[in-house]
């Protein structure tokens, strides 16, 4: 890598790419907003739709060149690939059934990809996945967002550091109550996909929230699961994948776990949050009140850590952007794990080491949160057995 190419890829913004995430969609708008937040990325080409129509008006919207507005992703990564100007990474924000072949194009064509969770919707096609994205060497990353909030950082940081001891139990909860009634017969497009198995995979609510709730014990702890005991439940008539899970973990090394989610529990709307409690102490963090963590040192006084105030330290502040006392969650989350993926993209372009603080969920993370998803399916479908993952 000569010194100019080295300048010109930091100091140009790199050129990111889409599939899926068009007209009507949701999460495509979250990742375009993460993207920008920090000034990393441009949004350079897309294949938006399947509908060659749509996709058409969707790049118009978002000032997409003409040439670089795609109707297939197979196209795409095939053309972008050959360009002076071609795009650095992809972004795949489609449903799940289509995160394998979309990452598979892209990563046997040289380009980085930054993917939505699940990794996908088949465990054989994680664990190929991981496979080709380890031969290619390409940066793939996982938007796990939470991961990417300050105090979530801080807990990690201070599990690793020792504050709580050796890990004896961990609470993962994920609640909704968006899909109480049967949403997807209303045409909401985003029930329709999520509760179809051709679509979603073997996994409704594990899949969907679930894997999150699962990602973030792991990201905090440090733990390798070990095995499961589930019970997953389709309380809505007709459905036929779960909308609520019930799993108890066995971590290797003897921790113990319990994980709930759910999109029946009515009250519920984003109702994410960790308790991790070891032998000298405990953690406690809610994603709906995210600038804040719970620290119970053992034999002493229950703390509040704040984002940007005493007792925060390094993982959490690099990871900041807004003055203490405002709200900073969801989209800077995103935009974290976007700006991580940048530093890791343009280090791999410069053949430069990768700075060690730098951290974001990866292809290996995703195909663990598919080997959990499959253990715990394989359990529940076996009357809550105790099942090896992996």
């Amino acid at each position: 890598m000569t010194i100019e190419a080295s300048k010109d890829s930091a100091a140009r913004p790199l050129r990111l790419g889409m599939v899926g995430g068009g007209q009507g969609a949701f999460i495509g708008a979250v990742h375009r907003i993460a993207a920008r937040l920090d000034g990393d990325w441009v949004l350079a080409a897309g294949a938006l739709s399947s509908d060659p129509e749509r996709a058409r008006l969707s790049a118009l919207d978002l000032g997409i060149a003409p040439d670089r507005a795609y109707t297939s992703f197979e196209g795409m990564a095939k053309a972008e690939s050959t360009r002076k100007d071609g795009i650095d990474a992809v972004a795949i924000v489609t449903p799940n059934h289509l995160h394998y072949p979309v990452a598979k194009a892209f990563l046997e064509c040289g380009i980085a990809v930054i993917c939505d969770k699940p990794l996908t919707h088949k465990v054989e096609d994680a664990v190929a996945l991981a496979e080709l994205a380890r031969a290619t060497g390409k940066v793939f990353v996982l938007t796990h967002n939470y991961t990417g909030y300050p105090m979530v950082r801080q807990a990690r940081e201070m599990v690793a550091a020792g504050a709580i001891g050796t890990i004896r139990v961990v609470q993962a909860e994920y609640a909704q109550g968006w899909l109480a009634t049967k949403v997807e017969d209303t045409g909401s497009k985003q029930a329709e996909w999520r509760v179809d198995p051709n679509r979603s995979g073997s996994g409704g609510a594990i899949g969907d929230i679930g894997t999150h709730a699962f990602n973030l014990a792991a990201f905090v702890t440090g733990l390798e699961l070990d095995s499961v005991s589930a019970d997953l439940t389709s309380f809505v008539e007709g459905r036929v994948l779960d909308d609520n899970v019930a799993i108890l973990l066995r971590y290797q090394g003897g921790a113990k776990g319990m994980l709930w989610a759910s999109q029946v529990a009515v009250g519920n709307e984003n109702n994410l949050s960790l308790r991790v409690y070891g032998d000298k102490g405990a953690l406690e963090w809610r994603q709906e009140d995210p600038n804040y963590l719970w620290y119970s040192p053992l034999g002493g006084e229950k703390r509040l850590i704040t984002r940007a105030g005493a007792g925060a330290g390094p993982a959490a502040t690099r990871v900041s952007r807004v003055p203490f006392g405002h709200p900073e969650g969801y989209l800077e989350g995103f935009a974290t794990i976007y700006q991580e993926a940048a530093r890791a993209i343009r280090a791999a372009k410069d053949g430069t080491p990768l700075d060690a603080e730098v951290t974001f969920p990866t292809v290996e993370d995703g195909l663990k949160g598919m080997q959990f998803l499959d253990a715990a399916v394989r359990s529940s479908a076996a009357d809550g057995v105790w099942t090896k993952v992996g």
